[in-house]
């Protein structure tokens, strides 16, 4: 029962579940061109478009040398365009969630935490002018060249630092990223993809804060409404090069098993400087499967990754199999995200690689959710 009552309140709230028409009054802006950046205020929110995303996955090392990944996502979702003429500080016009996941690779273990919340008198919220999002006490915030992390539950615990090493990314064709045929299936998506990392984290309440660094990547992304409803889901990819070399990937799939023409990636210099990938430019085939437990989604667990036009081949699988959440207390999806690593080569030298995978929509499609 109590399950029941959370998932009907959820429905009522979360304007993602519901279909636009619902949800808002159709003022949200879309994406449709290029867009004119100005940073660092286009490194905060864009309360114009409907969803936004401020996401962040690393891998991490212990002085034991212990092994972890982390993952710290933010999300504004909007439920309607506008608010009364005389609004309080709890009408609902935005919904803030967050995700909270580290993989402990000494332990084996997987753990995530979830959040939500209206803004409210100060509970939540995203900054117009720069990069400072938090939800209660967990919070993103950036100090001149500085990002700075933090986020505590029960179980974890994560205070990191993040310096970039390379310039932003804008990916995407002509400065937008397209999701679909359709006119407005788009957004607006950059990247720092090689952040120098150091800061301590807890992977279980008995433990103590454990000191790392490592390497994390960080994507910030909004739109309104661009994924379309025959899109089951997608697979992303953010891979390190031990060249120098970063790579990101995605595909979206689609309900009859083919993948969306727009799906694309951008290869990244050891200079920073970013290439555009079109679908015909990339390769990624599944050499392996694993099936959930609790959800008893089979998602893809080991890859083949080829880039024919850059000289680049991985061998690419997940450090733990079981790295998958299940939010039900937040967005309500059941996805696979966890860290991963591989050795191949790039320009015909042997490379290793290591980074992220996100996979979503095989516990349940995403069409027409975003």
């Amino acid at each position: 029962m109590k399950r029941l009552l959370r998932t009907i309140f959820f429905f009522s709230i979360l304007g993602f579940l519901l279909p636009s028409s619902i949800a808002g009054d159709g003022n949200w802006a879309r994406v449709v061109g290029p867009r004119v950046w100005t940073f660092p205020r286009d490194h905060g929110a864009h309360p114009e478009y409907r969803t936004e995303w401020w996401y962040f996955t690393g891998n991490l090392q212990g002085d034991a040398g212990t092994r972890y990944g982390y993952q710290l996502t933010f999300f504004r979702q909007g439920v309607r365009y506008g608010l009364p003429a005389s609004p309080t500080p709890w009408d609902i016009r935005d919904v803030y969630l967050a995700h909270l996941a580290i993989t402990d690779l000494s332990k084996k273990k997987f753990r995530f935490s979830e959040k939500i919340s209206r803004a409210g008198p100060g509970l939540a919220g995203a900054s117009t002018g720069g990069l400072d999002v938090w939800l209660l006490n967990w919070s993103v915030r950036m100090k001149g060249n500085e990002i700075f992390l933090y986020a505590k539950s029960q179980d974890m615990e994560l205070e990191l630092e993040l310096i970039p090493g390379k310039p932003l990314v804008v990916h995407g064709l002509n400065g937008f990223s397209k999701k679909g045929p359709e006119e407005g299936q788009a957004s607006y998506y950059t990247s720092f993809t090689d952040l120098t990392t150091q800061g301590f984290i807890k992977t279980d309440a008995a433990g103590n804060r454990v000191a790392v660094k490592g390497k994390s990547w960080f994507d910030h992304e909004f739109g309104s409404n661009q994924l379309a409803a025959d899109q089951k889901g997608w697979d992303w990819f953010s891979l390190r090069l031990s060249d120098g070399r970063d790579l990101m990937i995605y595909f979206l799939r689609l309900k009859d098993g083919s993948i969306e023409p727009a799906s694309s990636g951008t290869l990244i210099d050891p200079n920073g400087a970013a290439h555009h990938l079109k679908l015909a430019e990339i390769s990624v085939s599944v050499l392996d499967r694993w099936k959930s437990p609790r959800s008893r989604g089979e998602y893809p667990s080991r890859w083949k990754v080829k880039v024919p036009s850059a000289q680049i081949e991985l061998d690419l699988s997940p450090l733990l199999a079981d790295q998958e959440l299940n939010t039900e207390g937040s967005t309500g999806i059941i996805y696979w995200e966890g860290a991963v690593a591989g050795q191949g080569t790039s320009r015909g030298r042997k490379v290793s690689c290591e980074g992220y995978v996100e996979l979503t929509g095989y516990a349940g499609s995403l069409g027409g959710l975003f």
